[in-house]
């Protein structure tokens, strides 16, 4: 069997199934129940400093 054949059986069957496998892995890791602490406080760092609201800007027509 020369190398090409056997790199493209390789892919097609078992790889698929690794790719597959890392896909679902990392689809539970997201949305495990612990993990909505953690995500909630990163999505909040860029309001971790406002003290108060930005100043009205005029536009200019």
């Amino acid at each position: 069997m020369e190398t090409y054949s056997l790199l493209r059986e390789f892919a097609d069957s078992w790889m698929l199934l690794l790719l597959f496998c890392i896909f679902v892995g990392i689809g539970i890791w997201a949305f495990r129940p612990g993990g909505s602490k953690a995500f909630e406080d990163t999505a909040n760092i860029p309001f971790r400093n406002d003290d108060k609201p930005a100043p009205d800007r005029e536009v200019e027509k």
